[in-house]
């Protein structure tokens, strides 16, 4: 099993080149071919919500749609799962980022909520608070 790099996502999302676009679909397909997957880690979905919204102007329900695909992607098994979709919870619920719905799930899940900060949108999330 390998990992996936962003930018191989992103070209397999956003089919911006064609050539690599093609690359990434023959890759799924092998993968799929051997019942393997690929890794995404959890640094490379932070970075990819920034790719896709500042790069290519996703909104959030779009980034959403993309990271759901990814999640339905059979080929595709990522560092926690379930921390992504705890993420993707916090920020489809919420006005905070991704960013922040991946930190607030990062700590829920290690036993250390709730994220303490001085972003106000932030703390509008569960298991995040105001540090005063």
């Amino acid at each position: 099993m390998a990992g996936l790099d962003t930018n191989v996502l992103v070209r397999w999302l956003v089919d911006d080149n064609a050539r690599q676009s093609a690359a990434v679909s023959a890759l799924l397909a092998k993968v799929r071919s051997r019942a393997e997957t690929l890794l995404v880690p959890t640094t490379v979905i932070l970075e990819l919500e920034w790719v896709l919204r500042s790069r290519y102007g996703f909104d959030k329900p779009t980034v959403i749609k993309a990271f759901n695909a990814l999640l339905e992607t059979q080929e595709i098994e990522f560092e926690n799962e379930a921390l992504v979709e705890q993420a993707l919870h916090l920020y489809r619920e919420g006005a905070a980022d991704f960013a922040d719905g991946l930190h607030a799930a990062a700590c829920t899940a290690l036993g250390h909520a709730p994220l303490l900060t001085f972003d106000r949108r932030a703390a509008k999330m569960e298991s995040v608070e105001m540090l005063r």
